[in-house]
């Protein structure tokens, strides 16, 4: 598992041997702090698009700045395990940043998937501009309705409650 973390030289250079050999690296990213069921359908969605898939994960700070205080509820590192895990899943790199602009300058996968909580239209400019300027095909998956981690969170609180 530990060899399927890896950095973002790493990354590109997987990317570049893949498409010099006619291969699609496909790449997400997100918080994965609680792997559920939607995030398992997600990611095994993602690796069907092409050969080879790659998740990027955000760490530690940026997920603070993304969901608030109090999260993650698990360290990058121990999320990166988790994910470098699964079956599906070929290479898990953990980013600082709060979007995944600078990581997807460096890596230009053949195709970048979202979850259906994003369209096209929502991503993020800097990155939709990134992901246009490597030509970078762009993938929404439905979303998993009844699976997040902020119900799950939810519900821990409520079952926990005196």
């Amino acid at each position: 598992m530990k060899e399927k973390i890896v950095d973002a030289q790493k990354l590109a250079a997987v990317a570049k041997e893949m498409r010099a050999a006619g291969r699609k690296l496909v790449l997400t990213n997100g918080c994965f702090d609680l792997l559920h069921a939607g995030h398992v359908r997600y990611l095994q969605g993602a690796r069907a698009l092409g050969d080879s898939l790659a998740v990027a994960i955000n760490g530690d700070e940026s997920v603070r700045a993304l969901k608030g205080d109090g999260r993650p509820l698990n360290r990058e590192a121990d999320r990166a395990e988790v994910i470098a895990a699964l079956e599906c899943v070929n290479h898990v790199i953990v980013f600082p940043e709060v979007r995944a602009t600078q990581l997807l300058e460096k890596v230009h996968p053949a195709i970048y998937v979202k979850g259906g909580d994003y369209t096209a239209e929502t991503l993020n400019a800097e990155e939709r501009a990134a992901l246009e300027r490597a030509g970078t095909e762009i993938r929404i998956l439905p979303f998993e309705k009844g699976h997040s981690t902020s119900h799950l969170i939810e519900t821990i609180r409520k079952i926990s409650a005196p």
